[in-house]
């Protein structure tokens, strides 16, 4: 299915202004006028004055502001804002039947998460992709864990929303000649190796992955085992093939490693990839009972948010781990 990759400008229109020259006044009628015209004037730059107040005061109680609620809890906040909703896009025929849930896995990466959201909204509204943003947002004290995140996001995405991207935080996409549109045919990996800036070896599946949420029940989600940064991608990589999906990756596109922007900057922000020795034998295993049916977690609350006018559902989660079978989530 072609997607357009335009967006019609939205139009303004302004009151039309006559520039009319009034007669000037006798001037035995001079100061009579000018007293009433002056009254005039004044009530009008009142007025004037106290619809830019009114305006000025509005823009500053809804520019919602994300910050972290003080101790463990890394909660995010904000202020909801009373201005009037656009006419939805699913009364529009030309975006189609289908609607995205777009996945971010999170923790504690805010700068980027304030690039990616309004940047991903306006990106998916050009291309006429209707979707719905959500960040998992991991509040426990275990290690990161990026599989079980995204299988919450698929549990808690709600039936109006047939399929799903599996989307890192830190990755933009540049190209609109991306496609993002539903994924029939098989699991379509928008991050290939021949695309993306950092990882280029062929059994890569990570970065921006869509599937049906059909595709990704058969392959019972992804593993929980991984706590850490790195290999979840590459073990769901073999559950496609056991499942028989076939996957798809964009052809024609020609701009290479500069397709995508990566905003992480590890000079700053290091990932997590120590490794126990139990979990050095593990992480090349296929974990062939372990993904949705034996997921544990708990959405402590559901927040509704807008960062730059741009709409996103935050779920803060905290999952749970089996210490006997994977010791290594409690690595500090």
């Amino acid at each position: 299915m072609m997607y357009s990759s335009r967006r019609k400008p939205v139009l303004y229109f302004k009151e039309d202004r006559r520039n009319e020259t009034p007669k000037a006044p006798r001037p035995e009628e001079r100061n009579q006028f000018c007293s009433g015209k002056c009254t005039v004037y004044k009530l009008f730059g009142l007025c004037v004055v106290l619809v830019l107040v009114s305006l000025l005061w509005l823009q500053l109680s809804c520019t919602g502001d994300m910050s972290r609620v003080g101790g463990d809890d890394r909660r995010l906040l904000h202020q909801p804002c009373p201005l009037e909703r656009q006419a939805s896009a699913a009364d529009d025929p030309s975006w189609g039947p289908h609607k995205l849930a777009l996945l971010i896995p999170f923790r504690e990466r805010f700068e980027e998460l304030l690039v990616f959201v309004p940047f991903m909204h306006t990106f998916l509204n050009n291309k006429k992709i209707l979707h719905k943003i959500f960040v998992i947002n991991q509040m426990d004290h275990y290690r990161f864990n990026r599989a079980s995140l995204i299988n919450v996001g698929y549990m808690e995405s709600g039936n109006d929303t047939d399929y799903m991207a599996m989307h890192d935080v830190d990755l933009l996409p540049l190209n609109e000649a991306l496609d993002y549109g539903f994924p029939e045919e098989g699991p379509f990996h928008v991050a290939s190796p021949e695309l993306h800036p950092l990882y280029h070896y062929k059994t890569y599946v990570g970065g921006i992955l869509l599937l049906t949420k059909q595709h990704y029940h058969m392959c019972n989600g992804m593993s929980n085992r991984f706590w850490g940064w790195g290999r979840e991608d590459d073990e769901f990589y073999r559950r496609l093939r056991t499942a028989g999906l076939q996957l798809f990756r964009p052809s024609g596109i020609k701009t290479g490693y500069k397709t995508f922007r990566h905003i992480h900057d590890p000079a700053w922000r290091k990932r997590d990839q120590k490794r126990v020795a139990a979990q050095k034998q593990e992480q090349f295993k296929v974990d062939p009972d372990g993904g949705l049916t034996n997921l544990q977690y708990k959405v402590e609350s559901r927040q509704e948010l807008t960062i730059s006018g741009a709409p996103v559902t935050v779920l803060n989660t905290k999952l749970e781990c089996d210490t006997d079978k994977t010791p290594w989530c409690l690595l500090n």
